[in-house]
């Protein structure tokens, strides 16, 4: 898949996903870079260097990103009036212009973040990974050691303390909470108690800072409000209930991680597994294997994924909860979701 093929796959995976302004925006990039000459050369420029990238990598999204930062530090002139998460209204023609002249003109600050990968730490895939701590605590009730690897800001650490509701018109968690997931799973079992909660990152934000708060925010889509109410919602709850994120690689963290007895360690990840390699991927599971062939019933260990699976090669990506459980190590598919989280199909 070249460049150009990306940044199409991108834009019609935002159609799917309710962003028309990414749909268009990635799309009109895609033209320009298939066209040659004058239209591609200032995106060939600021994409040097980046032509080989993995299309798991998300460069299109993270120029997206890179760009979206600029408006919400009133640094892209005439382009904010066309961002609606910062009041302006995405119009595709005046919008594209405005956008390919900001690339022009601050090809370097555009640059700045093509290295770095998506800090999405989307709110909404709680949704589903809640759903898979309320199947642990079902199983067993223990007092929960929570570990994230990937948690970019750690604010799906705080899951517990977010609102849910399913289609039936059942809440679980705290209804008063200012992030609230509608279209979740909210099946029976006993609320867990997370004793601990720790995550980890390669590129960590801390979400008490501006800088923080504004990286979150440059990757949520313009034009998706909802996400961006959700957004607030965990920064709100951040403030004042913040949690630690360490700046250390998945391998390092599963090399560290012990039981503990009377209590359930779980360790949890959505939408990263793709930025490891695949020699990381290996560590990591052979690692918890390992871990897990010491657990107890009185110090059992979980592993709870939410990522992209195709069923078969060629076909859309789902996105699957996956619950590995030890002593025994059996896997359990719980769940399927959607890429932002929501709704949660329980299996």
């Amino acid at each position: 898949m070249d460049t150009g093929d990306a940044f199409r796959h991108q834009a019609a995976a935002c159609a799917g996903l309710g962003s028309p302004m990414y749909a268009e925006l990635l799309g009109l990039v895609a033209d320009a870079l298939a066209s040659g000459g004058e239209d591609a050369a200032p995106f060939a420029a600021v994409l040097q260097g980046h032509e080989n990238d993995p299309g798991p990598s998300g460069l299109a999204l993270r120029l997206a990103g890179s760009v979206h930062r600029l408006v919400l530090e009133r640094r892209a002139g005439l382009l904010a009036t066309y961002y609606p998460s910062v009041g302006g209204r995405w119009e595709p023609e005046g919008g594209w212009a405005a956008f390919r002249s900001l690339v022009i003109q601050q090809p370097d600050a555009v640059r700045e973040w093509l290295d770095r990968p998506p800090q999405t730490n989307e709110v909404g895939r709680s949704a589903a990974l809640m759903a898979g701590l309320l199947e642990v605590s079902r199983a067993k009730p223990l007092p929960i050691r929570l570990f994230e690897i990937g948690a970019s800001g750690g604010l799906n650490l705080l899951a517990d303390r977010f609102s849910f509701s399913d289609d039936g018109g059942r809440v679980r968690g705290d209804e008063g909470s200012p992030v609230q997931l509608a279209g979740a799973w909210a099946g029976p079992g006993p609320w867990p108690t997370v004793i601990e909660r720790v995550g980890s990152d390669v590129l960590p934000v801390d979400v008490a800072t501006t800088a923080g708060r504004l990286t979150l925010t440059a990757y949520v889509w313009p034009d998706m409000t909802a996400r961006h109410e959700r957004l607030r919602g965990a920064l709100q709850i951040a403030a004042g209930s913040p949690v630690t994120v360490r700046r250390q690689s998945a391998r390092k963290v599963v090399e560290n991680l012990v039981l503990v007895p009377g209590t359930t360690t779980v360790l949890w990840h959505s939408v990263m597994w793709q930025y490891l390699d695949s020699s990381e991927q290996h560590e990591v599971l052979t690692r918890l294997d390992a871990l897990g062939a010491a657990a107890t019933d009185d110090a059992p260990l979980v592993h709870l994924s939410l990522e992209p699976r195709r069923r078969t090669p060629g076909e859309d990506h789902e996105f699957w909860l996956t619950l590995r459980r030890w002593p025994g190590g059996d896997t359990r598919f719980l769940a399927r979701a959607r890429p932002h989280g929501m709704p949660v199909d329980w299996q």
